[in-house]
């Protein structure tokens, strides 16, 4: 049976980066009907944290990628870790090592100015040391010293690494804890992973791992390495480019669909299909699609996949996720309120939810300011005398709905002899602050009676004053 994982680190937020690489192994176990692991590789007890533990979690939730196995801590794990670098050393394939750090950072320096590179030099390799009650010594893995290790990496092909180039690594630390490639390995072993997709920063790691694996018995799994992600500028990806952690696309109004869309096409592709449902990730996504090639990130792109789902999601979805919107903001609204023909033409015109809210907020709450184009083409001296015939009109309404104010305004063009522009976009102005709005007397409508009026006499002021 097919088997990934997806191991963060949690050192920090779940950014992009980590989550496309759950979503390739979410999506390959998803076709091969395999099970997807979720582990959690907090060995690095200085830097992981419970907020990142639970930022990572939340990130996978709201993404939709579920796991079949997990979440698995490594911390939970050390005697398992220990037991197994017991039995390398027993087999003779680890050994322990006494060098000082002092050593060791003289050894590299002379390696390097000698143009070498820098590995250990196994000068504890044979001396069959034993740990006592007054030294704490590394235990380092006995690298085979002759052949090379070969694997076929299913995203950049054949690799091959020379044995001679790997060191003896440090698989357990003098405070007795084991290191990352010590403990990923009897991960994987145990937890029978088939296939590693992850980074191609650990192309490097995979050659000492092996090697590990094959000191064991153990199968070795198949491991494609994904090109990382880099800014439009070429670049590694950082905050600067919009690489934030993925709760705050959340927080930014994004779409969960969106995002995974976005990310399953940085870095592979299905012909020119830019827009995929979950399944069909699921039913096309093959490993040898993925570029081996560097992706880049692209916020336009994403914002414009974003409001493809904005607008295909159904109405009651996205009119749910304005009102959590409104909830955070603290805004009171009515609940009873019928805003859905706001929203349907809104998020034609908007890129995340955050925007729809913002461009709605002038039904709930005050404006401080008009849109200055709006401003220049229609709050003019000409917009005077419309406005305060509506104003005029719209005052002893007893009944406020839109039929009633749509026959004032219709009473005023025909007052003035002018056409429905003149009186209609000063009213919108007035109301909502620019120049666009769904049809002018269901606007008003919903603004309400007493804040409409006040934001007619605003503009009236406003126009009044401004020619003076």
């Amino acid at each position: 049976m097919i088997k990934t994982r997806f191991a963060p680190s949690p050192t920090g937020v779940l950014h992009l980066g980590g989550a496309r690489t759950a979503l390739f192994c979410w999506l390959f176990s998803r076709k091969m009907n395999g099970q997807f692991v979720l582990r959690i590789e907090d060995t690095d007890l200085e830097r992981s944290t419970p907020e990142s533990v639970q930022a990572i979690i939340d990130g996978m939730s709201w993404l939709g990628l579920d796991c079949d196995e997990g979440p698995y801590f490594q911390t939970e794990r050390f005697d398992r870790y220990l037991e197994v670098i017991e039995q390398l050393i027993e087999q003779g394939d680890a050994y322990y090592c006494q060098c000082s750090r002092e050593r060791l950072d003289s050894l590299r320096e002379q390696q390097m100015a000698d143009k070498h590179k820098p590995r250990y030099d196994g000068r504890c390799r044979d001396l069959g040391l034993k740990p006592s009650d007054a030294e704490s010594l590394v235990v380092r893995f006995r690298n085979p010293q002759q052949g090379d290790v070969t694997f076929c990496d299913l995203v950049k092909g054949e690799i091959s690494f020379s044995n001679s180039e790997l060191d003896d690594l440090i698989i357990k630390r003098s405070d007795g804890s084991p290191t990352y490639n010590l403990s990923v390995v009897v991960d994987d072993m145990d937890m029978e992973i088939t296939h590693v997709l992850r980074g191609d920063d650990h192309v490097n790691n995979t050659p000492r791992q092996i090697n590990i694996l094959q000191a064991l018995g153990a199968e070795i799994p198949e491991f494609a390495h994904l090109p990382m992600i880099l800014g439009d500028d070429g670049k590694r990806l950082s905050k600067r480019h919009g690489a934030v952690g993925v709760m705050q696309y959340h927080d930014a109004g994004y779409l969960p669909q969106a995002l995974l869309n976005y990310l399953v096409r940085l870095g592979w592709s299905h012909g020119d299909q830019e827009i995929f449902s979950q399944q069909e990730m699921i039913d096309y996504f093959e490993i040898g699609d993925i570029n081996r090639s560097a992706s880049s990130f692209n916020t336009e792109k994403l914002n414009w996949i974003n409001q493809q789902y904005l607008m295909e999601t159904p109405l009651a979805q996205i009119v749910d996720l304005v009102h959590q919107r409104l909830d955070r903001l603290d805004i009171e609204f009515d609940s009873d309120l019928n805003i859905d023909l706001l929203i349907d033409l809104y998020r034609q015109r908007v890129s995340t939810v955050n925007q729809l809210v913002d461009s709605m907020l002038y039904c709930f709450q005050d404006f401080e300011s008009y849109d200055e184009k709006a401003v220049t083409k229609v709050l003019k001296p000409a917009a005077l005398e419309p406005l305060q015939h509506l104003l005029a009109g719209l005052e002893p309404l007893n009944r406020w709905d839109a039929a009633s104010i749509h026959a004032v305004i219709e009473d005023v063009t025909a007052r003035l002899e002018v056409g429905m522009g003149k009186v209609g976009q000063p009213l919108r102005v007035a109301v909502t602050g620019g120049s666009f709005s769904p049809p002018i007397d269901q606007t008003v409508e919903l603004v309400g009676k007493d804040r409409s009026l006040q934001r007619i006499k605003r503009a009236i002021d406003y126009i009044s004053a401004s020619n003076v």
